[in-house]
């Protein structure tokens, strides 16, 4: 076929099929001397997709170019940089595992005061006072697709009952439409949010949400930023709780209110990126090369290209 590759890892060079001329481009500096040829670009992985304005920028300038593959399970800040002739594809059900373990990391720390004592133990302070729990709890998975899937499956464990909404209501699967989301919210004591971010989900988190919470419920965000309206989740000043591994502005700047607010736990967006990621994405890539070699259908294709092989 003679068709030119980029790849992150030298594992998927070394187990691609030889039909396949195979680069590494880990990031950085754009390589010399291929970008014409280019055929298939796996997009470098990156933690969160602050910084990657290098690695998607090559885009333009790879004239042969018909597939763009991804890591991440987004891709709403790749899809205006890429052609319509060119088929896309992202990275879904690879962060399922360690999306769903930091979330449910994040709401055992906020729900048993985990910050509190390790502030107190840096004070060598024996600061006792009740904790929360996650067992009766009512939890709201809200976007509820594969990731959804997997916190869901690790929360149950807990003795939590879990409410599950999605863009649109499934009712075979017990799936509530975003449009249900004001009348489910008073009952609620935790909301994690997993939605991508689009023009309808974006500020779909804000103050009227917020007010339909009762005090001391916690809202998680390990989905993207701006879907959870940063302004109104200040203006709560720690009646609802808040614990984000995503962000808007996204880092927040030094000085940035969110960093000292009352009740809101922050990571630094690495939901996604744990150990367990890596090894499933090379296996990934490796059997993505071996369908695009032999021109069979493409996993995790989120649009279509134009061109026929």
């Amino acid at each position: 076929m003679g068709d030119r590759t980029l790849v992150q890892w030298e594992q998927n060079r070394d187990n691609a099929p030889r039909s396949l001329t195979v680069d590494l481009y880990a990031g950085g500096p754009a390589p010399e001397g291929v970008l014409d040829e280019v055929t298939f670009y796996q997009v470098p992985y990156a933690p969160s997709t602050q910084g990657a304005d290098e690695r998607i920028d090559m885009i333009a300038r790879m004239p042969s170019l018909e597939v763009v593959q991804l890591l991440s399970a987004g891709y709403e800040h790749v899809l205006p940089l890429v052609p319509e002739n060119v088929t896309l594809c992202n990275g879904r059900g690879l962060h399922d595992a360690s999306t769903a373990e930091h979330a449910l990391a994040l709401i055992l720390a906020a729900r048993r005061n985990l910050p509190r004592w390790a502030l107190a133990q840096r004070e060598h302070h024996w600061d006792s006072a009740p904790v929360g729990s996650l067992a009766d709890s009512r939890v709201m998975i809200v976007g509820y697709g594969s990731i959804g899937q997997a916190i869901e499956s690790r929360l149950l464990p807990f003795e939590t009952e879990v409410v599950r909404v999605a863009s649109r209501a499934r009712p075979d699967e017990g799936v509530h439409g975003v449009d249900e989301l004001h009348a489910l919210l008073p009952d609620t004591d935790v909301v994690v949010l997993v939605t991508p971010l689009t023009e309808t989900t974006r500020g779909l988190f804000g103050a009227r949400e917020f007010a339909l919470l009762r005090d001391g419920a916690l809202v998680v965000n390990v989905g993207r930023g701006a879907v959870l309206d940063t302004g109104a989740l200040l203006a709560e000043k720690g009646r609802v709780r808040a614990a984000l591994d995503v962000t808007d502005p996204e880092p927040p700047p030094a000085d940035h209110p969110l960093w000292s607010a009352p009740g809101v736990l922050l990571t630094p967006h690495v939901a996604g990126g744990s150990a367990a990621f890596y090894p499933r994405a090379r296996a990934f890539m490796d059997a993505q090369l071996a369908r695009w070699a032999t021109g069979g259908e493409l996993a995790n294709v989120v649009r279509p290209g134009a061109r026929e092989r």
